[in-house]
């Protein structure tokens, strides 16, 4: 007997939940981590910092970076941080209205080095895409405008 489907499409068979979008990705950093992680992701990406004074209050655990106004990527430091390894985790895809050549541009200009660059398929299609790797070893694929580059 095959196992039933928990999550589906309504696309596919009219069943199902409705998932929308990704809400957030919880990902831990260093207990230290929070001035490496404000220079990269706000000083060099440009996303905006949220809920930073709660985290420094000790209200919450985490701090948040703002990629859309419907996703988040909380970052929760923690004592016990171990870098990720290539077996548990491998990268998390933001998609960017820029084409390629402006995703270069700026990532150089901010002094990011880019890891490498495909065309990989993703949620929405294939689109030219970047890879950087932030100070605390996450892989953030970059992904551009599909119709630059």
């Amino acid at each position: 007997m095959a196992a039933a489907q928990i999550f589906t499409t309504r696309g596919r068979d009219g069943a199902g939940m409705d998932a929308t979008a990704i809400d957030h990705v919880n990902l831990r950093i260093p207990a230290d981590g929070l001035d490496a992680a404000v220079g990269f992701y706000r000083d060099a990406l440009g996303f905006d910092i949220e809920n930073r004074d709660l985290y420094e209050s000790g209200d919450k655990p985490f701090f948040s970076v703002r990629l859309t106004p419907a996703s988040v990527i909380h970052l929760r430091p923690a004592e016990n941080f171990e870098p990720p390894a290539e077996t548990a985790f491998d990268h998390v895809a933001i998609e960017f209205a820029h084409g390629i050549d402006e995703l270069r541009d700026r990532l150089d200009a901010a002094g990011v080095e880019i890891d490498r660059q495909l065309e990989p398929l993703g949620a929405t299609g294939v689109a030219p895409a970047v890879y950087v790797t932030d100070p605390f070893g996450y892989t953030l694929e970059l992904k551009a405008a599909p119709d630059d580059g």
